[in-house]
């Protein structure tokens, strides 16, 4: 009997190797890695969030009458080798893992790979988007996208007769007070429990609040916050998507990457909703065509990236940061308004929204040069939605431009002000986001000069930045915006800041 390897981002019944099989006909093996668990310092609600997942997918499958070996095993591996010196199957036979370095763990022992179906553009097919292109950029797959998936056309143009309604899409924060519908949440029972014993046990580095039932487990829970998403909070999703409220963790996002990232959710059933719900005029095109944009053209993006470029891209460094991750990405004390809020959002439930991780946490860590592969690490045991052909490109290309400008077309770095605009943490912090000098100038508006004169070498070849750097080389006051960032990097990595 053959033997279908299910690994623990592939928890979907008609995907994959699973696909069109029938109890009786293959043996399922699911693998629990101790190793995996113990190699980093996850996040307690992360951790949960796979570990669960795996075991209820398992209890799914064996009610439906499949013989499913669910072992705990040191490595994925060693697991593989004790189910065969069991079974003797006459093949194992799984779908290719969203990561690099999981493709390459099923090749070396011989299992039989097959494509990975979790995205609408598969790796091949973006390869051949991207062959003999000189330059790639977003947009242009997004708009491949939509063309050859017909995804918001009419007759070969694009709905509404626009590509994108960005220029929509990016309002403060309101002023009139209004909330978004509060997450759903899960009761938390005794597979829940259990869950945690174990994760306490083979995680002596876990952090964070434990789960309180945000995260769902299984399929069943992920569609129900599809459907609250797109029925009461997609309307009011476009115009302030890149906002930041101290009182408000979700705003209009979604949150439904984890499920998309574990396979509980597919792309296509998401997108199709977002649809129906925009031809039932229920959303707003700029919402609908927001979203839809972040689905299939942003993520499927980063995952064609990552395959392309792997693996040497992961080692990549190109403005040389040394910094050491700050202290107070890991809880520790610090004035900045922004930064506390955004690592307290990340104790308490293992994600904050995009702007907070593009804009904040990955702003201050590019201009003031964290190491690239550190802040990879952490952001991917950090974030329920983490993985790592997520956070590689994410990271290391659009948030600290360690690439050199292969994904994203300028270093997404800014002062104060953004986030003066976007937020409302300036008001009560004691930081100025006017200032660049001074013991109360903000250290985001002291940075950004910074940034830019220490890389001026390196940045002077990109278009983008002329402005940028030509209002840089007009300041007065460099030599004493450049001693000042000196004391803010050296108190951000002593924690002091």
């Amino acid at each position: 009997m053959d033997t279908v390897w299910i690994l623990g981002d592939q928890l979907r019944r008609d995907l994959g190797a699973l696909r069109g099989r029938h109890p009786g006909e293959v043996r399922v093996l699911v693998v629990e890695s101790t190793a995996k668990f113990a190699s980093k310092r996850w996040h307690r609600q992360r951790a949960h969030f796979v570990l669960a997942s795996m075991r209820r997918f398992v209890l799914e499958l064996r009610a439906e009458g499949f013989e499913v070996d669910l072992r705990v095993a040191p490595t994925l591996a060693t697991g593989l080798a004790e189910h065969r010196a069991e079974f003797s199957p006459t093949q194992v036979v799984a779908m290719s893992p969203m990561s690099f370095s999981g493709r390459q763990m099923l090749e070396r022992h011989e299992v039989i790979v097959l494509p990975n179906d979790q995205f609408i553009c598969t790796a091949e097919e973006f390869a051949g988007w991207a062959s003999g292109r000189r330059s790639m950029r977003m947009e242009d797959f997004y708009r491949w996208q939509r063309t050859r998936t017909g995804v918001l056309m009419v007759e070969g143009e694009p709905e509404g007769g626009r590509w994108n309604f960005d220029d929509q899409n990016r309002e403060p924060p309101p002023s009139d007070g209004r909330s978004w519908p509060e997450a759903l949440r899960e009761p938390l029972d005794a597979i829940d429990a259990r869950v945690m014993l174990d994760v306490e046990r083979r995680c002596p580095s876990a952090f964070g609040d434990a789960p309180d039932g945000t995260w769902a487990t299984t399929r069943a829970g992920a569609l129900a916050r599809l459907q609250q998403f797109v029925e009461e909070v997609l309307p009011l999703f476009g115009p302030h998507e890149d906002a930041m409220l101290r009182n408000e963790w979700k705003l209009a996002h979604s949150a439904l990457s984890p499920y998309l990232n574990i396979g509980l959710l597919h792309p296509r059933e998401v997108i199709d909703a977002a649809i129906d719900a925009y031809r039932a005029s229920r959303v707003p095109i700029a919402s609908a065509e927001g979203f839809i944009r972040q689905v299939i053209g942003w993520r499927e993006y980063v995952w064609g990236l990552h395959w392309m470029w792997m693996p040497q891209y992961r080692t990549s460094n190109a403005l040389d940061a040394q910094l050491a991750l700050p202290p107070a990405f890991l809880g520790g004390p610090t004035e900045l308004s922004c930064v506390a809020h955004a690592v307290a959002g990340i104790e308490q439930r293992g994600w904050v929204h995009h702007i907070e991780r593009l804009m904040v946490l990955g702003n201050l860590a590019l201009t003031a040069g964290v190491r690239p592969d550190a802040m990879v690490e952490w952001m991917w045991a950090s974030f329920v939605d983490g993985a790592e052909w997520v956070m590689l490109p994410n990271v290391l290309g659009m948030a600290l431009y360690a690439d050199g400008g292969r994904m994203a077309t300028k270093p997404y770095a800014s002062g104060g002000a953004y986030i003066n605009r976007m937020s409302d943490h300036c008001g009560d912090c004691r930081f100025d986001p006017k200032k660049r000098t001074g013991t109360d100038a903000c250290p985001f508006t002291t940075l950004y000069w910074d940034f830019l004169a220490r890389n001026e070498d390196a940045l002077r070849g990109n278009n983008r930045m002329g402005n940028q750097l030509g209002s840089m080389r007009k300041l007065k006051d460099l030599d004493a915006v450049r001693e000042r960032a000196v004391e803010i990097r050296d108190r951000l990595a002593r924690g002091t800041l």
